[in-house]
């Protein structure tokens, strides 16, 4: 998700025009004097808009429908920050770009939060002194970078929304009260979440997934005691080998799985020659790195994700 050297060039020139011209008033929609937050990825985009309610006006980033881990900034990008708050990214692993990108937009006005304050990185990966699969070997062809994913370990996600809330307060001390009460209010949910989660996964025949996307449930597996294995790294562009196919059709057939699972918004492909080959049947997990267009036309929310998600690995595991 680097900028391209076009890209930066790009950029840098429309700034540079921009900051010899009076800043532009914002559109009409954003001139109820709301505080103006910009995020990149969905989740930070949904803990938002609820921690804000009526004082913000939250944005994504992200066009929706469009694969997170592909995404570049481009020069309409750059005025929509440059006009913003606050500026919200998940994590340096999930945006290596962020912060010189919103450096050199010269704008002293954009508050920039990473959303990862105070949250301790998981590896891209099984790390070989703590976990071993089915068959008594580890597995780490995903080890060697951090995982982004930290939104998918709810404990995680409340310390991102205390973050931003902190934020938020930081930048609008009249609201403080009212941005901690809703972050307390969303905080409750998530934990209601996680401990639907630890419920519904505490009696499962199978207690590993496999999933034909990229290492995106790493937190998740890791929060509640579950194996897990996808088919390429934590970069959505990278192709997984035939050797690496071939290890998780035996894999699949080992364990007895009767389910793999697929991700949004990016081709099921790989899930679909895994069942084909095992005779199992695809479900999907959503990331929630972004949404749909029909999603987020219709406000879909998080935890409303997060809990398809479980009545799937539910199905996908066998839970009672």
């Amino acid at each position: 998700m680097n900028l391209t050297h076009k890209s930066i060039f790009l950029i840098t020139c429309l700034i540079l025009i921009c900051g010899c011209q009076k800043k532009e008033a914002p559109t009409s929609a954003l001139t109820d004097k709301k505080m103006i937050v910009v995020t990149t990825l969905y989740p930070l985009y949904d803990f938002a808009r609820t921690i804000g309610g009526d004082k913000v006006n939250a944005t994504l980033l992200l066009p929706p429908g469009m694969e997170a881990h592909s995404f570049e900034p481009k020069p309409d990008d750059a005025i929509r920050v440059t006009n913003a708050d606050m500026f919200i990214y998940t994590n340096e692993y999930m945006e290596p770009w962020a912060v010189n990108f919103v450096k050199g937009l010269n704008s002293g006005n954009v508050s920039l939060v990473d959303s990862s304050k105070g949250i301790k990185f998981l590896k891209a990966g099984v790390e070989e002194d703590e976990h071993e699969n089915h068959d008594g070997k580890a597995h780490n062809h995903h080890a060697g970078s951090m995982d982004p994913h930290i939104w998918l370990d709810f404990a995680d996600a409340q310390t991102m929304v205390d973050t931003i809330a902190s934020a938020m307060s930081a930048k609008d001390p009249s609201n403080r009260n009212y941005y901690m009460a809703n972050a307390i209010a969303y905080k409750s949910e998530l934990k209601k979440l996680d401990a639907e989660y630890k419920a519904g996964l505490s009696s499962c025949s199978k207690r590993a997934f496999l999933h034909g996307g990229h290492y995106a449930f790493g937190y998740l597996a890791h929060r509640y005691s579950l194996q897990y294995e996808s088919a390429s790294a934590v970069n959505a562009d990278s192709e997984p080998s035939a050797a690496t196919l071939v290890a998780l059709i035996k894999q699949v057939k080992a364990i007895g799985l009767e389910y793999v699972f697929t991700e949004e918004l990016l081709s099921p492909r790989v899930a679909e020659m895994i069942a084909k080959e095992t005779g199992a049947s695809i479900l999907l997990l959503h990331g929630a790195h972004n949404i749909s267009k029909d999603d987020f036309d219709h406000a879909v929310t998080f935890i409303s994700l997060m809990r398809k998600n479980l009545a799937n690995l539910k199905t996908g595991l066998q839970c009672k």
